[in-house]
């Protein structure tokens, strides 16, 4: 049997299962590690003890320890657009397609403590990344597309964008009251419900 026929099949994008589960267990750690330092203050021998690899194989996967922190914000914002995406698939409606997009903000793999400390510690790492700043405005102009397409139908342009804008600054200061209150369990139930009757009380002006 040559070489080639003993090499396990590749993932999609050349990636081995191998390769594939150390990269994304590097990236769970990253996460982690950022929770419990609450800021970028964790270093490669950090990651690579939590993931249970070496610092050198995480060099070899990622380079750099920004390209690291970038691949975390990546698998959290492919999060974000999966779960927001399946509940829009399956929204009947304008208002529907509205709790869809809150639900998915809020979604359990999204606002978990994890996840919520570490976004508060990627919006300060965008203030010297170009990259982290461009991955966030990606997320800015998702939601509010999202926002405006569904609100479009039930309000008119312009004032889906203003109510779209006021939902989406509410969201982010739900996130941020939760990030700067860890001892508070995040509940992703609670905070949809906030934003929705915020949103209700705007469609019933």
């Amino acid at each position: 049997m040559t070489d080639a026929l003993r090499q396990p099949p590749r993932q999609p994008g050349g990636r081995r299962p191998v390769e594939q589960a150390r990269r994304e267990a590097v990236i769970a750690a990253t996460i982690a590690a950022i929770d419990e330092a609450g800021s970028l203050d964790v270093t490669v021998a950090d990651i690579a003890a939590r993931a249970g690899i070496s610092p050198a194989l995480i060099h070899h996967y990622f380079g750099s320890k920004d390209d690291v922190m970038i691949a975390a914000m990546r698998r959290l914002l492919r999060q974000y657009r999966g779960e927001v995406a399946r509940r829009l698939a399956v929204a009947d409606g304008p208002r529907q397609r509205l709790a869809a997009v809150v639900a998915g903000s809020f979604a359990p793999s999204q606002f978990s403590r994890e996840s919520v400390s570490a976004w508060l510690v990627f919006y300060l790492y965008a203030r010297r990344s170009g990259e982290a700043a461009r991955l966030l405005r990606i997320y800015f102009r998702r939601l509010e597309t999202n926002l405006v397409s569904a609100l479009r139908p039930l309000v008119g342009m312009p004032r889906a964008a203003r109510v779209a804008a006021a939902t989406g600054a509410m969201i982010d200061g739900v996130w941020l009251r939760q990030a700067l209150t860890p001892l508070t369990l995040p509940d992703p139930k609670g905070a949809a419900e906030m934003v929705e009757r915020f949103i209700d009380a705007e469609l019933n002006q």
